[in-house]
């Protein structure tokens, strides 16, 4: 299929339960939080997800992650100079030329396409950025989270002596139950620019339906991360009938358990507020 010419705006539904979804390594791995108590999400925490639902689905991705390399490549720049086009253009020095750097990446890793890609590496005369057209909101939930706290010892040596090491403490974080929304667009300017196509638009669909597939840890046990939905409305036009704001509050998530937070499934209500014109490009992906 071709270039993207028809404007995507999405939104995501994930529950949480007994789980540290994205923990803030400035603040001891907690979940994070913001000053009025509601969960996040990072965006760049989804980006990394949907990277490794892409690579899972055999697509070049660039930014990957240590525990999920595919090609053995310490770094960006080794990945970058790894490959004959783009390294051979890095090698050019002064005479390297920026748009076809542009292209080459755009073409080779799937990822760039999408979200961007800034190439600027120590040496390398070549600097590149790309602006890739999907953008993906921090992700919230709808209720202020009550965290967990659980304290936990090593009771191991960490190095050979002739004497047991002291326990060391830390501590465990999870969240009992919540869900996030989060909303996102792709933009057909930039997916122009980038050469994104729709089969890009429909692996980045599938990505975020299965956004928690191969994703298990001690911190996110094997079913203790979900999504519940995603909302896909395709317009009909390159700029589309509607805004990515007014999309976005197409969605209502209605909490039965106010005023406090819901602590189940049973006490979520979803209500569809598409306008009328979108009902018929309009995908629900129930998990």
């Amino acid at each position: 299929m071709g270039v993207l010419q028809n404007k995507i705006d999405f939104e995501g539904i994930i529950v949480v339960e007994n789980a540290n979804c994205n923990g803030d390594p400035l603040n001891g791995n907690m979940p994070r939080v913001t000053y009025e108590g509601y969960g996040e999400m990072s965006d760049v925490c989804i980006k990394r997800k949907i990277r490794n639902r892409l690579l899972d689905a055999g697509e070049n991705i660039f930014v990957q992650s240590d525990d999920k390399n595919t090609d053995g490549y310490k770094s960006l720049k080794a990945r970058a100079e790894a490959n004959e086009a783009f390294g051979a253009e890095l090698k050019n020095g002064k005479k390297a030329d920026a748009q076809r750097g542009y292209e080459i990446a755009c073409k080779e890793w799937m990822d760039v396409r999408s979200f961007g890609q800034v190439f600027a590496f120590k040496g390398d005369k070549l600097s590149v950025g790309v602006r890739g057209p999907v953008s993906i909101q921090t992700a919230r939930s709808i209720s202020p989270i009550f965290i967990n706290e659980m304290q936990i010892t090593k009771s191991v040596n960490s190095t050979t002596g002739d004497k047991k090491s002291s326990d060391t403490m830390g501590m465990k974080y999870s969240i009992d139950f919540a869900v996030y929304e989060f909303g996102g667009s792709i933009n057909v300017q930039l997916a122009e620019k980038t050469g994104f196509s729709d089969d890009d638009a429909e692996s980045i669909h599938k990505a975020l339906e299965t956004l928690f597939e191969n994703d298990e840890s001690s911190a996110r046990p094997a079913g203790s991360m979900e999504v519940l939905r995603v909302y896909w409305w395709k317009h009909n036009s390159k700029l589309g009938q509607h805004s990515p704001a007014e999309m976005n509050r197409a969605v209502e998530i209605k909490n039965n358990n106010e005023p406090n937070a819901p602590r189940s499934l049973d006490d979520i209500e979803f209500i569809d507020k598409t306008p009328e014109d979108m009902k018929e490009n309009e995908q629900i992906y129930e998990g």
